[in-house]
């Protein structure tokens, strides 16, 4: 992995239920992050039994992830798929982007809902545009809001520029644009409409 060591070794293998022994690089991870470690992969069991994943990321304050139940409900109406928040997956983590890593790792995709509120996933972003794995599987839900240009910053806006420029970066307005976005797909694996620039979708088309 190029941005950051989660101490998964290359070798390690998931067979019937079950991590390999040569999973864990002890010089890495402390006995405690083991035990974590193996209790989050025990939850993360429906990962291996479904053929598409979805880690989805965004602010958990009380209006935001309410949107962000939304995504995750509508994601898990799809045949054969499995959504998630971090905070689905318990347990105590002293190092939190360990756990990141390590969820971000085996999933199939990992959905972003940007909003502008303070706790937004920054430090998340950082990792899924500096991780060459996680950027090729990572499409971005942004919010738009009439009458701010940049309501992001000048940041964010270059981590939404690079999903833009490949077709990854999702615009919406009210939570109907939301659940457009996250129906049923078409072409692709989130379904849009394209417009110029950012995609944004048209509700009444995904119904």
């Amino acid at each position: 992995m190029a941005a950051l060591t989660l101490g998964l070794s290359s070798s390690s293998s998931y067979i019937d239920g079950n991590w390999s022994e040569d999973q864990l690089d002890e010089e890495e991870i402390t006995l405690a992050d083991n035990e974590e470690i193996l209790h989050a992969l025990s939850e993360l069991t429906p990962v291996y039994e479904n053929d598409r994943s979805y880690f989805v990321l965004g602010n958990y304050d009380r209006e935001p992830i309410r949107r962000l139940n939304l995504v995750v409900d509508r994601l898990n109406r799809r045949q054969d798929a499995y959504a998630f928040r971090m905070v689905d997956i318990r347990g105590e983590w002293d190092n939190s982007i360990q756990k990141f890593c390590l969820i971000a790792d085996i999933v199939t995709y990992l959905v972003g809902v940007a909003e502008t509120e303070p706790s937004d996933f920054l430090v998340e972003q950082g990792l899924l545009v500096g991780t060459t794995e996680y950027f090729a599987k990572t499409h971005v839900l942004k919010r738009e809001y009439e009458g701010e240009e940049h309501p992001f910053g000048w940041m964010q806006d270059g981590v939404f520029e690079l999903f833009d420029q490949e077709e990854r970066l999702y615009c919406w307005q009210t939570e109907e644009d939301l659940v457009a976005v996250t129906g049923e797909p078409r072409a692709t694996v989130l379904g849009y409409t394209s417009i110029e620039g950012c995609v944004r979708v048209h509700p009444q088309t995904h119904r």
